[in-house]
């Protein structure tokens, strides 16, 4: 691992030092990975790869003219020329997915230790990572419609399967620091355990209503994590003073109905309070019977609501929770702005999955979209290196850096060459634009029946004319 944090390294003098050859094969030997001396190796297999995802994932028989920039970002490959589009699918089976994964990691742990200086962190203190769930679609075969599901509600035959994922993205930098693909119906929170993994006692995250149940607080609170969340929809949030409250885990009668669960604990400003949230009875669906048990009875959190006026949008309320309970090492109008950002993440997700073409993914095995997964990652954090290196150069915000320009580039780039001056999007905050489509879809039927089906009764109807 050490020659491939010393490879990556290099990656903001040279952003394609990150597929160096020995790094890839000291990773796969440290998998216990073996391979034969051929054209299509490991190190040229994943530069291929990278190749391939840069350009637009297209399709393998493509891949075969990118060989020549593969072969010089793979560093001394052998000549990996005149193979067929079949030859570079089994190389890319032969791949272990785990050194995929270990690429991928080996970026981030290189690039992330910049976010523990003072001017990547919030309030000089915390750094703040950024959780959100989405979802990806791919072929319709019968390994992935079992491995991930489909929608609910389609018809056999007449749509694709869908993944989950979760993702979780550094908000200083904007670097994708894991992503978890798992069945349709996996609930956002559940993968949160492996997420909790990759953060550092202070660290705090930012998500939506759907990661403020008790469970996950709870868990938080135990690694000395922080959480800056939206009170859940269905929580009942009360701000007068020594107001009264349902029991413990949510029990009452008829009467208690209409009043909040928590317990009123201490007001800290208008709007602002200490409440006491109850472990409920019944364990959330992602954890055990053992698991809940453990967490504590009970945790205290601060809430607190705000009005703030958004172009085109008018005056929206925000109510808030956090486990940041300290109000004047952390003002109210500091968690608002902070809360404000979470919106970065939907930037992020739109870079990874609508500018790199990652919303529908081309292989047919679940291993290969998992590979495909990786890959798609590992290109997404090789441009943020990029951006984040033109964001000190031209001392810009990383935030104005243009992925779409960035991405440009690392296309194009060999290794060695100099990185231009990219181009910063024009500052504007409070942005707010239509979520719609101007150029209009072609008017054709949607499939509602089986390819096979419809195609015999095209058939009949041009036998009738």
């Amino acid at each position: 691992m050490a020659s491939l944090l010393g490879a990556i390294a290099r990656v903001k003098r040279d952003v394609l030092a990150a597929l160096d050859r020995t790094a890839v094969e000291r990773v796969c030997d440290e998998l216990g990975h073996e391979w034969r001396d051929r054209a299509l190796d490991p190190a040229t297999t994943v530069a291929l790869f990278v190749q391939q995802v840069l350009h637009g994932n297209v399709s393998c028989g493509e891949v075969r003219h990118l060989a020549g920039k593969a072969a010089g970002a793979a560093a001394a490959a052998p000549a990996a020329e005149g193979f067929t589009a079949s030859a570079y699918c089994q190389a890319r089976s032969r791949l272990p997915l785990r050194a995929l994964q270990a690429l991928l990691t080996g970026v981030v742990d290189a690039a992330l230790p910049a976010t523990r200086l003072h001017e990547h962190r919030w309030l000089g203190r915390h750094r703040v990572f950024h959780v959100d769930g989405s979802t990806f679609s791919m072929p319709d075969t019968p390994a992935l419609r079992e491995a991930f599901g489909t929608p609910s509600g389609q018809k056999e035959g007449c749509g694709f399967p869908v993944a989950h994922l979760l993702v979780l993205f550094n908000a200083q930098t904007g670097l994708l620091v894991d992503a978890w693909a798992s069945p349709l119906n996996t609930g956002d929170v559940a993968q949160t355990p492996e997420a909790h993994s990759h953060l550092d006692a202070g660290d705090v995250l930012i998500g939506d209503d759907s990661f403020s149940g008790y469970a996950h607080l709870a868990s938080l609170a135990g690694q000395n994590l922080h959480a800056l969340l939206p009170v859940h929809h269905l929580r009942i949030v009360d701000f007068t003073k020594g107001r009264p409250h349902r029991g413990g885990g949510g029990e009452g009668t008829d009467a208690d109905a209409g009043m909040p669960t928590s317990r009123w604990v201490r007001s800290l400003g208008k709007e602002d309070q200490l409440v006491e949230y109850f472990k409920p009875r019944r364990p959330a669906l992602w954890m055990t019977r053992a698991e809940h048990d453990a967490l504590p009875d009970s945790v205290v959190v601060r809430e607190l609501r705000r009005t703030v006026e958004r172009p085109g949008l008018g005056h929206v309320t925000l109510t808030m929770m956090t486990t940041l309970t300290d109000p004047k090492a952390y003002p109210a109008e500091a968690l608002l702005e902070l809360r404000l950002r979470r919106w970065d993440v939907e930037t992020d997700l739109r870079h990874l999955k609508t500018t790199m073409g990652m919303d529908v993914l081309r292989c047919k095995s679940e291993q290969g979209v998992r590979k495909e997964l990786a890959v798609f990652c590992l290109v997404y954090n090789l441009v943020r290196v990029v951006m984040l290196e033109a964001a000190r150069r031209q001392d810009a915000p990383v935030a104005r850096v243009s992925f779409a320009d960035a991405l440009h580039w690392v296309r194009h780039a060999r290794r060695g060459d100099p990185m231009p001056a990219l181009t910063l999007n024009p500052l504007r905050p409070n942005r707010a634009e239509p979520r719609c489509k101007k150029r209009r879809a072609k008017q054709f039927d949607l499939m509602n029946k089986p390819r096979d089906t419809l195609r015999k009764a095209l058939g009949k109807r041009r036998n009738t004319r």
